[in-house]
């Protein structure tokens, strides 16, 4: 007597993939919106300030949301929506600032250092360790304590406190790459190493580093902000979202608008990127997976 055996197609991994990879996919255009919506601000938010930022403009402070302040007013009565537009021109300037050359600078030393000596290769790996083991706010600490604050110092601050980390995720990438055939015939052709790290080793390893350059400026937002939090960041007449903060912290226990929307405007920010920057690690991930 013959059997009819049925089977069943095992679902294949990419097909699992991909029913998984669509459902958050309205997360990664939500943090695109977040990132393109501060974007925008940083840009053209001072133009569009309805007040001068240093204005008082009512008498009462730390005021409720109104047409006249859809913001609410400060601890001075200056209008928050005008200081919120300004002040997230700092935060996204600076940070945006610090977060491309911190990434530039350490892929830049990590290309040296794979195309180098191995005696230069271990010196430039050597003192970017000694580097990434200060922790961040430490150094910031230290450098603002030495030199005073200014925005030229928390850049440097900011970009000497990440660049070790970039170093090293780019340093760990062109290793990689640097073993490739084609990158082994490109040498054996005799190109010179300046070609080698432009043209065969960097533009294959562009996209990771991309990636790395927006996580970073998430970290450095939160480190300028922190760093004004404590009154050692942008100092006054300027302020930047960590500034606004701190300067409206009396406002804490009324749960005034002052304070809460910096806040806000900071956490929106950072989740922005991070969402962003997953959808495109994903993306990037199940590419390479599908190749």
């Amino acid at each position: 007597m013959n059997k009819l055996i049925v089977t069943s197609t095992p679902a294949t991994p990419d097909l699992a993939l991909g029913k998984i990879s669509h459902g958050p996919s309205w997360l990664g255009l939500l943090g695109a919106v977040m990132c393109f919506f501060w974007l925008l601000v940083a840009l053209f938010g001072p133009s569009l300030a309805p007040h001068p930022v240093g204005e008082v403009v009512s008498d009462n402070v730390f005021d409720v949301l109104s047409l006249a302040q859809p913001f609410g007013t400060d601890y001075l009565g200056r209008d928050m929506l005008s200081r919120v537009l300004v002040g997230a021109r700092f935060t996204v300037g600076l940070a945006l600032i610090s977060a491309v050359l911190a990434s530039g600078l350490g892929t830049t030393c990590a290309l040296l250092s794979v195309m180098a000596p191995k005696w230069l290769d271990e010196a430039i790996s050597r003192f970017m360790d000694a580097f990434i083991s200060i922790p961040s706010k430490m150094l910031a600490l230290i450098m603002v304590s030495a030199f005073g604050s200014s925005v030229v110092l928390l850049i440097c601050t900011a970009v000497l406190s990440f660049m070790p980390g970039a170093f090293r995720i780019a340093r760990s990438l062109a290793v990689n790459i640097e073993a490739l055939e084609y990158v082994q015939v490109a040498r054996t052709r005799g190109e010179r190493r300046l070609y080698i790290a432009c043209v065969e080793i960097l533009p294959n390893m562009i996209n990771p580093v991309l990636t790395d350059l927006g996580l970073r400026f998430g970290f450095i937002v939160l480190l300028l902000s922190g760093m004004s939090f404590l009154g050692l960041g942008v100092q006054p007449p300027d302020a930047d979202l960590g500034s606004l903060v701190r300067e409206n912290i009396g406002g804490l226990n009324q749960g005034a608008p002052a304070l809460v929307i910096p806040a806000l405007a900071i956490g929106t920010l950072t989740i922005g990127v991070n969402l962003f920057i997953d959808r495109i690690s994903s993306r990037r991930s199940r590419r390479s997976g599908g190749h």
